[in-house]
């Protein structure tokens, strides 16, 4: 009889923990209420089971992406600029994600257990097979290189972090913020309109195609580098610089946290004799921009347009720092 009681014990022993870990495993399956699939720019099918608390992006554009869908307590780590002022425009938001990335390895994502990673497709894709192989769910998305680029990024990491409704008020948002600048633009009359060379750190950067281009188009301002017939990812000679002629030329003010001497890279331009007769510099019309903002790709890229208009045409478009669009109550 003793011997009996032991053994059904022992049944209902294993029986109730087959039942705990049948419970444990249904809740990580596609079959639980929660669970949700995401389908990345590269066709992926990605299995997410429930809405992702500990978010990691790979690039600092989809950092701002997903902070205007999330609060920043669901991101398990940031880019290290984010709270860099020079390059910023969410620099309160930063700080609140104490851990800061730049270029982690499998092992180190890994550490922070994220339960997403969005990886553009300008990143390391190698590390994309290695992670999905110790079950961490990761969405490719596209690096964002224009409007369209940017809104379609935002509809897919609104559905990443299980916040479609999110997406769409962001994209709302972003839709409402352009009509307000076309509408003041349309006021400006293109006998009056200026032209503008984007000196920056990244010397094959702000030619025909790239989003400062596409932002210069937004804001009514012509984009000189353009005008001369210099695509993106083509270098700006300093002959080339002469024939654009441009009314204001937009110096650098980023410094890697103080590291780099930007006055250096500065005079390399402003005190060259064979640059002295251009209007810009004849003019003193020698602005800095805000980084943060020019060159935004995330659904902040409408403050890029508003930026860039408001240090060409004045207050009509003026413009605070540390502004950005969130769809977070």
């Amino acid at each position: 009889m003793l011997k009996n009681f032991f053994k059904w014990n022992l049944i209902g022993i294993l029986l109730l923990l087959f039942l705990c870990l049948a419970g444990c495993k249904s809740g990580a399956t596609t079959d639980s209420p929660a669970a949700y699939t995401v389908t990345d720019i590269q066709g992926t099918q990605v299995n997410m089971p429930a809405k992702p608390q500990r978010i990691l992006t790979m690039s600092m554009s989809t950092d701002e992406m997903m902070l205007g869908l999330v609060g920043p307590e669901r991101m398990v780590a940031v880019n290290t600029l984010l709270d860099d002022p020079s390059s910023s425009n969410m620099v309160e938001l930063g700080k609140r994600v104490s851990t800061k990335i730049k270029y982690p390895s499998v092992e180190e994502i890994a550490a922070l257990q994220p339960d997403l990673v969005i990886e553009p497709d300008w990143g390391d894709l190698s590390r994309v097979a290695a992670l999905r192989d110790l079950g961490i769910p990761v969405v490719v998305c596209k690096g964002p290189k224009n409007l369209q680029d940017i809104q379609e990024t935002i509809a897919l990491l609104a559905q990443a972090a299980g916040e479609p409704q999110r997406g769409e008020a962001l994209l709302k948002k972003m839709d409402e913020k352009l009509g307000d600048i076309k509408a003041k633009v349309a006021e400006i009359p293109q006998s009056e309109r200026k032209s503008v060379v984007l000196i920056s750190l990244m010397k094959d950067y702000g030619g025909a195609g790239c989003a400062f281009d596409e932002a210069c188009q937004l804001a009514g301002v012509i984009n000189g580098a353009a005008a001369v017939g210099i695509q993106n990812g083509q270098v700006m000679t300093k002959e080339k610089l002469v024939a654009a002629n441009p009314d204001y030329l937009f110096l650098p003010s980023y410094n890697n946290h103080g590291e780099l001497d930007i006055n250096r890279v500065r005079k390399e331009y402003v005190d060259d004799p064979s640059l002295q007769g251009m209007k810009a510099i004849k003019a003193g019309q020698l602005l800095e921009p805000d980084e943060g903002y020019i060159y935004n790709c995330s659904q902040d890229f409408v403050f890029a347009v508003q930026e860039i208009a408001y240090r060409v045409y004045g207050d009509k478009f003026k413009l605070e720092p540390q502004q950005y669009l969130s769809a977070v109550e």
